[in-house]
């Protein structure tokens, strides 16, 4: 039951900037607080170091937003554990270091205190018991009053994440996730990322043009009918107040990491309006949903030379232009 998926949800290029690529991934959320260490060396028998390495949230080369489990509905997130839960893939043996050692098929002893004897399930049947007495216990603490940034954490080991990450450099990620030593749900996402770019055809970005997930092409003409009258192009005004608005639509989707709101409605241009307006408002600047959208960047002259290089790419390079750096006010 357990989901690890990545689907391509923006993919852009233009011939003077690399292949911009934003994913919406899932995965198991334990996966998402590994943190930095990818393997451990062993230098002899009771000699051992870690090197750390870049996860999904931690590579400075990529940007991300995550779904919250402060924000999800304590009703929500129990459906999403229940339909489809989070389990293992695979079952390591004990054994010294990070990583698990061979396919463990033993049977777990569930002790039962009412009767005194013993239970023995398998480890799938084992793990969706303790599924299921989390969530005995989180509806405990939902009736009793607790907010879902307490009841939820109750779900989070059998729970999965929802992230959308943009980057331009994946090569150290690929390197080091795809690797043989790496967790296998990790080495499988990495997979599913490195499938789905393959799978993708980037679109050529003309300057001015944006790199703007989730809003789809069908959304973009409807604003240009809508506002515009459908004259699409060729009016600089109109081209800036249509970016205006294809920007705040992608920037709220993307703090959602869904084309819906966190409640599950339809994350129309008035409620992204609203989110925008909190997000760029807030202090300090909730800056992260603004990392996602890009622009080539425009030619200038330096020293008699056409440059297509600029210090606003923050890390998508300089040859794009990221929509945080062009924010009023913005903070690193």
């Amino acid at each position: 039951m357990t989901t690890i998926t990545a689907k391509v949800i923006a993919d852009s290029i233009d011939e003077h900037a690399p292949r911009l690529t934003t994913l919406l991934l899932r995965y198991p959320r334990w996966i998402h607080a590994e943190g930095r260490t990818h393997r451990v060396f062993r230098l002899g028998e009771e000699m051992e170091f870690e090197v750390p390495t870049p996860s999904v949230m931690e590579d400075p080369n990529l940007s991300r937003n995550a779904s919250s489990s402060r924000a999800i509905p304590f009703s929500r997130l129990m459906q999403d554990v229940i339909d489809d839960p989070a389990i293992p893939i695979f079952w390591g043996r004990n054994q010294k270091g990070m990583q698990g050692g061979e396919e463990n098929v033993v049977e777990v002893n569930l002790f039962d205190p009412e009767t005194g004897g013993d239970s023995y399930l398998s480890r799938e049947q084992a793990w969706l018991w303790a599924r299921d007495q989390a969530i005995i216990a989180a509806k405990g603490f939902a009736d009793a009053g607790y907010h879902k940034q307490i009841v939820n954490r109750l779900l989070e080991p059998f729970s999965h994440i929802n992230v959308v990450v943009t980057g331009t450099q994946w090569s150290n990620f690929f390197a080091l996730r795809r690797h043989k030593d790496a967790e296998p749900h990790m080495h499988m996402l990495a997979d599913r990322i490195w499938e789905a770019m393959n799978a993708s055809v980037p679109k050529h970005l003309k300057t001015g043009q944006w790199h703007v997930p989730f809003v789809t092409e069908d959304e973009v003409a409807d604003i240009w009918l809508d506002q515009f009258g459908g004259n699409q192009g060729g009016d600089p005004e109109a081209d800036r107040l249509c970016n205006e608005t294809l920007l705040k639509l992608s920037v709220a989707r993307c703090a959602s990491t869904s084309y819906k709101t966190v409640d599950g409605f339809d994350m129309t241009l008035e409620r992204a309006q609203a989110v925008y307006d909190k997000l760029a408002g807030s202090v300090p600047l909730h800056a992260s949903p603004f990392e996602h959208q890009a622009t080539p960047a425009r030619p200038r002259l330096i020293h008699g030379k056409v440059d297509w290089t600029t210090e606003l790419g923050g890390n998508l390079g300089n040859a794009w232009v990221q929509y945080r750096k062009i924010l009023p006010g913005e903070r690193q």
